[in-house]
């Protein structure tokens, strides 16, 4: 099932033109086309840890959509209105965004591990009327909900619980002719709370038109066609979803695998691509760090064909030891939370084991000075997409409710990434390093600020300061040095104290999997912290 290769990136680069229609619908214009074209045509195939299996065809979404689009409209939730979804890799996931985007809703998926508290906030900062979850995550929000005012419609997939809808019943008694507004390209339609080196996480709005740019990572990056089965091992809370579990398979008419589990085995996940015909692999670098740690020797995978890593950059000996095995490269592709994909190792062109790749189709990449100056071959800048006189689909529209820091990612015509890096004289990017203080670990982006806040409310802690720490394995983790208030002693029983005090407080994948007592922090002459400081010894002591 070989997709063609004989594409000359240059010839298409050079060639390429973005679709920008005046109105559009990915649900529609997407999902519907496929539906209408093959009934049978299969979307969504399913697996649990007991190997329960279920099935979906566009046909099924698209109906399933409409029905929860009808339902949702009866209980007041309107265009425009954004819809939170707290799920795992629950079937419903795929119906309910669909169903958003269909009704001209504004989706705002979410982490499983969020807090109570986490999610209160971003109900109250995105002003949500609706809120779509699982019955593990549903005392969360009763815990809350009386500090939401906006919130007034509360659906559950599972069971039934006082003062939530059923989603089942929902989808068996509303109808599916269900009249689809035509939605304008530049309209909202997805929510993503991104974390930041300040402040709680920003909410990142982007415009219907977003599904148009991941024809570029369905197409180019993911190398998918209509036969193909893909599966992209990520969490349904962030952005790499959109890419790889949604926009891009269903814009080439791909059918998703899905393995719903409660955490992540390496032994077992090569088991699955074993026994199933999947045929394209997307994962974190952290994914395959850990499969290559296994046994790669007793697997074979007949149906296997392309593979792709994203979310950090993926070290050089993890892609040669997956090829050596397996036959395959594993594929970089570098965007953001803000952005579809940016850059990446294309199935066209020849990769650089380590390097970034090349720039999209339809994007206008470069290195720039302090200035805003393209700069030459070899020389260390920050990323940036050229957004003036006209600007890429994919790119978002703003921070909901922050000029500022909106404003801040603009330099003259051009959008700055936060990142670092070089290009060679063969037109390769590499990535150097972030900009700021965020964390990446195992593909989540963890905010500083976030981490601190829930330690300075335990009692023990009088300061803190979180940085990034190497990590074999995760790439980088957390790592918190915390100056003890007066009549606390440090001792290994209060650092795990801490560990599990912030699990509690905020969601479990921000904790500080390092934590180290201090006497003082370092700061400047106004009384900032100095993390560069901190994070740079860091690096330099576990080098």
């Amino acid at each position: 099932m070989a997709q063609p290769t004989k594409i000359n990136y240059q010839e298409l680069y050079d060639s390429f033109t973005w679709y920008e229609p005046s109105h559009y619908n990915f649900a529609t214009e997407v999902i519907d086309r496929w539906a209408n074209q093959d009934e049978e045509k299969l979307a969504i195939f399913w697996i649990d840890d007991e190997d329960n299996q279920k099935t979906r065809t566009f046909s099924e979404i698209s109906d399933y959509s409409k029905r929860l689009s009808s339902a949702l409209s009866s209980k007041n939730v309107r265009r425009g209105d954004v819809i939170i979804l707290i799920l795992g890799r629950e079937i419903e996931w795929w119906e309910a965004f669909t169903a958003s985007l269909r009704m001209g809703a504004v989706i705002s998926p979410g982490t499983a591990q969020l807090s109570a508290k986490d999610i209160e906030y971003r109900i109250n900062a995105a002003s949500s009327s609706c809120i779509i979850t699982n019955s593990a995550n549903a005392e969360k929000i009763d815990q809350v909900e009386s500090n939401c005012p906006t919130l007034h419609t509360k659906v559950l997939i599972d069971g039934q619980r006082e003062g939530w809808l059923n989603y089942q019943t929902l989808i068996e008694e509303a109808s599916n002719n269900f009249d689809s507004p035509n939605t304008l390209a530049d309209e909202e339609s997805m929510c993503y709370f991104t974390s930041g080196t300040t402040g709680y996480p920003k909410m990142t709005i982007h415009r219907h038109d977003y599904g148009i740019a991941h024809q570029v990572t369905g197409s180019h990056w993911l190398n998918l066609g209509e036969e193909d089965l893909h599966w992209n091992i990520s969490d349904t809370g962030w952005a790499k979803a959109a890419w790889s579990s949604y926009y891009g398979p269903w814009t080439c008419g791909s059918a998703i695998f899905v393995h719903h589990s409660s955490g992540f085995n390496p032994a077992q996940t090569l088991s699955i691509i074993e026994k199933y015909p999947i045929t394209t692999l997307c994962g974190a670098p952290t994914i395959y760090r850990m499969l290559v740690l296994e046994e790669l020797g007793k697997y074979t995978f007949p149906s296997l064909r392309h593979c792709v890593g994203a979310g950090e950059p993926l070290n050089p000996e993890i892609i040669d030891k997956w090829q050596a095995a397996t036959g395959l490269i594993i594929r970089d592709g570098y965007g953001q939370t803000e952005t579809s994909i940016l850059c990446g190792n294309f199935h066209f062109i020849e990769p650089k084991f380590g390097s970034m790749g090349k720039p999209a189709p339809g994007v206008c990449l470069s290195i720039i000075d302090d200035n805003g100056k393209e700069v030459g071959k070899n020389i260390e800048g920050d990323i940036a997409v050229l957004v003036k006189p006209t600007r890429p689909q994919g790119m978002f529209k703003e921070y909901r409710n922050d000029a500022k820091k909106t404003a801040d990612t603009r330099k003259g015509k051009w959008y700055i990434t936060g990142d670092r890096a070089y290009v060679d004289e063969d037109g390769y990017f590499w990535f150097v390093s972030r900009s700021d203080d965020v964390i990446l670990s195992s593909g989540y982006r963890i905010g500083p600020f976030e981490v601190e806040s829930a330690l300075i409310e335990h009692p023990s802690v009088a300061e803190s300061a979180v940085v990034s720490s190497p990590d074999k394995t995760r790439g980088e983790v957390v790592k918190a040095f915390v100056v003890l208030t007066q009549g606390f002693e440090a001792s290994e029983a209060l650092k795990k104290e801490l560990q599990d005090y912030v699990k509690q407080v905020t969601a479990p994948y921000k904790y500080p999997r390092r934590l180290e007592f201090i006497a003082s922090l370092p700061k400047t002459v106004s009384g900032k912290i100095r993390r560069i400081e901190l994070r740079e010894k860091e690096w330099n002591d576990q080098a």
